[in-house]
């Protein structure tokens, strides 16, 4: 049954490059809009927060957190009582981003599926969380960051 993996590899490239082209129109790459989306939840999170929400290493969200703020998107501050701690900060331009970035990924998704109908959308998701459930299973629960 290697077609599924086959179909699922080519399936994730297309769906990769269509969503990332989605963010460059909005001057950001892949992955920035996930951290921007954990802040809209709550503003003011350690890289190390941000990266167990979103499965990277905290590495990952200090390197990109540091693009961001040049971008002009976050800032970092340390925190009030504990020194040692950073905590990522959104800016006006940073908010800014929310509505167009929900859209242009609302908009994706319905551009992906608008094929399908309703009963198959729903076969479709509940798919998907099945197989995800089961490579996750197979990885001891985890899933590995990157």
């Amino acid at each position: 049954m290697t077609e599924f993996l086959d179909l699922h590899s080519r399936t994730s490239k297309a769906l990769r490059a269509a969503a990332e082209a989605g963010m460059q129109r909005h001057g950001l790459h892949l992955g920035q809009n996930h951290l921007l989306a954990i802040l809209w939840e709550r503003d003011g999170r350690t890289p190390g927060e941000i990266a167990a929400a979103v499965n990277v290493t905290t590495p990952a969200v200090v390197k990109m957190a540091g693009r961001m703020a040049d971008a002009g998107l976050i800032t970092r501050r340390r925190d009030d009582r504990d020194n040692r701690l950073v905590r990522l900060w959104l800016t006006d331009a940073g908010r800014a981003l929310r509505g167009p970035i929900e859209t242009e990924r609302r908009v994706l998704e319905q551009k992906v599926t608008e094929n399908l109908t309703d009963t198959e959308r729903g076969h479709l998701m509940s798919a998907l969380a099945k197989v995800y459930q089961s490579a996750s299973d197979l990885l001891g629960g985890t899933i590995p960051a990157g």
